[in-house]
């Protein structure tokens, strides 16, 4: 039985999700058994779009690219159109919703709300909002097993790269004592040039042109993108209780040519670190620029990739490294959460 998809925002990583249901619609349908029906789209800027029988991918792909909405999907029978967000959630037939909203990182809404609606109307949620994961990880958590509905937010870390699923199954029996990250591309790519002899100014510039940085790129630079997905790992891989306010966080806009020059005297190189210790049943956060000794596995993380090494009591330190941004990339975490709900699905229907 298909699942069906309800998606709040169609933006980049949106659009990216659909393209991979649309291109490898027969190998999931061959190689997993998995099969999506896309039945809404609610977008605050292109419109939304229901019907209970699906709608046709490509043609809301083709619409978006014609006008950057969906004035040009063709009428239908039964097609609905002008729901809100929280309609789309509570009156569409979806048995998950794909949570990929514009929010704010600060206040983790509307995305909060939309999981609160999702969850209490018996439905599913992934996501790749940091925001609420980071926020409201306790709340969200209780009221998804309340409703018997699965919340899966693989994508809120390092993108594809199963920086949460990874520990959480491929670890499992392990104590994990202490994570350390790079867990924001943009800084590590600024950080990578100035070893090569860019200035801060020059690597941020570089990092706007390349699409790593924002206009305004102080999420990054300060370390505030990191802070976030340390608060995420530590509450979902740790099992520990963390607020955003008890991480210890300053960035990289401090960075100096002499700085850079130091570390290399050292045999060392400048990377930002997000890190979590767990000591007597407590955990201590921070993230900061730290000179790592260059056969650290972290030291040789290079461009805009990101890397995890969890400390562990069974295996020692195993490191994972991979993407940490990206269309398909991210489309392709919020396609593993569906895998793995269908798949779940699937064992209790047997």
């Amino acid at each position: 039985m298909a699942q069906k998809l309800a998606f709040i925002g169609f933006g980049v990583v949106g659009q990216g999700l659909a393209e991979i249901l649309q291109n490898k619609r027969q190998s999931l349908r061959d190689d997993e058994g998995f099969e999506a029906k896309v039945v809404a789209i609610s977008d605050f800027k292109k419109g939304s779009l229901y019907h209970p029988e699906g709608l046709d991918l490509k043609a809301v792909l083709d619409a978006v690219q014609t006008d950057g909405t969906f004035v040009n999907y063709p009428e239908t029978d039964g097609l609905i159109t002008g729901w809100d967000s929280l309609q789309t959630i509570q009156q569409s037939n979806a048995d998950t919703i794909v949570e990929v909203s514009y929010t704010d990182v600060l206040t983790g809404q509307p995305a909060i709300d939309h999981c609160r609606a999702a969850f209490q109307n018996g439905k599913n949620v992934v996501m790749t909002n940091k925001g609420p994961v980071s926020l409201a990880y306790q709340e969200l958590t209780a009221l998804a097993n309340k409703h018997n509905v699965s919340w899966g937010f693989e994508g809120t870390v390092m993108s594809g790269t199963p920086a949460l699923r990874m520990p959480k199954l491929a670890l499992a029996g392990n104590d994990i004592t202490e994570i350390r990250g790079i867990l924001n591309g943009t800084t590590n790519f600024m950080l990578m040039r100035m070893d090569e002899g860019e200035s801060y100014e020059s690597a941020l510039k570089e990092a706007q042109q390349l699409g790593y940085a924002e206009a305004d790129p102080t999420s990054d630079v300060e370390g505030l993108d990191a802070r976030y997905k340390i608060v995420i790992l530590v509450q979902h891989v740790m099992g520990m209780p963390l607020s955003v306010e008890d991480v210890e966080c300053t960035g990289i806009s401090q960075m100096t040519a002499e700085l850079i020059e130091q570390a290399r005297a050292e045999g060392k190189r400048w990377k930002l670190i997000a890190t979590a210790k767990k000591e007597n049943g407590v955990v201590s956060a921070k993230v900061a620029a730290e000179k790592v000794p260059l056969d650290d596995p972290l030291a040789s993380v290079s461009g805009a990739l990101n890397a995890i090494t969890y400390e562990t009591d069974l295996l020692g330190p195993v490191t994972l490294s991979g993407a940490g941004a990206g269309k398909t990339e991210t489309g392709f975490s919020l396609l593993i959460d569906l895998l793995t709900i269908a798949k779940a699905r699937k064992a209790v229907r047997s």
